[in-house]
Formats: structure tokens, sequence, C-alpha cells
């Protein structure tokens, strides 16, 4: 059984860089995937005006605005509340769908970092635990048992 706190920790090790890899790769293609829409965060944004849409927070920045637009053509109604005869309401259907879609690439974003963060935790325990394996192997955490029978006059209590 000697071998299982090894093997453990192999496999955190291993798995925590397959996480790290994962995580940065899926960060990277929502990355490359938003910036080929060469979508721009409109000026009239509160941040990132004018920036590319390629990252998180200039998505989100852009879904913001859109949102803010597509309040603007439906005089602050949604689409569930315009008549389904109203002219409006298929851009303010897009404007939704659009919105959905950008905050789809954020939420995509922040679980790859999350993956990412597991990966290295992985790592870290499985390191971790490699050397208290090596410490315990080599003898230096040893756990001296208290002395139940104490010589005459001296307390039985352990001392550690």
């Amino acid at each position: 059984m000697q071998k299982a706190p090894r093997i453990i920790a192999i496999v955190l090790v291993v798995c925590g860089a397959f996480l790290m890899v994962a995580g940065g790769v899926t960060y990277y293609l929502v990355h490359r995937e938003l910036a080929d829409e060469k979508i721009v965060v409109s000026d009239d944004a509160e941040t990132l005006a004018g920036d590319e849409v390629d990252g998180p927070f200039s998505a989100y920045s852009e879904a913001t605005v859109i949102k803010v637009h597509a309040s603007e053509i439906a005089d602050g109604k949604t689409y569930a509340e315009l008549e389904q005869d109203d002219p409006r309401r298929e851009s303010v259907m897009t404007s939704s769908f659009l919105r959905a879609s950008l905050f789809t690439s954020v939420v995509a974003f922040g679980v790859a970092a999350l993956v990412v963060g597991l990966g290295i935790l992985f790592i870290l325990v499985g390191v971790a635990l490699m050397g208290l394996d090596k410490r315990s192997a080599a003898g230096l955490t040893s756990v001296r048992e208290p002395e139940l029978d104490a010589p005459p006059g001296e307390s039985a209590a352990p001392s550690f």
C-alpha cells in the first residue's frame, strides 16, 4: 500500500497537466472564433469602445451595448413584450440572439480559465503528495509512540 500515494500523486500531476492544456486550448479557440467574426465594440460602449471583440471583457461590453440598442429600438420593451406583428420584433430578436452568443463566449472563457486553475491546483496537490511520500519513505516524519509504562515517580503522560 506504500505505492498508493505515489500513484495518486502521479495521476494528479498528469490530470492537472491535461486540464491546463485543455483549458488553454479552449480559451484560445473561443478567442480565435470571436476574433474571426471581426466584431468591434460599439463606440458608445462604456468600456473598451472601438476594441475588437476577442476576449471575455470585450464580449461582455458589446453584449451590454446591444441590450441598450435593442431597448432603444423597442422603446424599452423586450422581445416577449412586443406584439407579434410589430416590425421591430425581428431586430429585437436578433439582438437577443447576439447577446446570448456573446454571453456564451464569456461563460466559455470563464470555464476555460477555471479548468486551467484546477489543473494548476491538481499539479500542486500532486507535487505536495509526492513530497510527503518521499519524507515518509525517508523516515523524517516518524511519530513517536507515547510511553504508557513510566518508571516510578514519572508521569505516564505522553511527551511530544
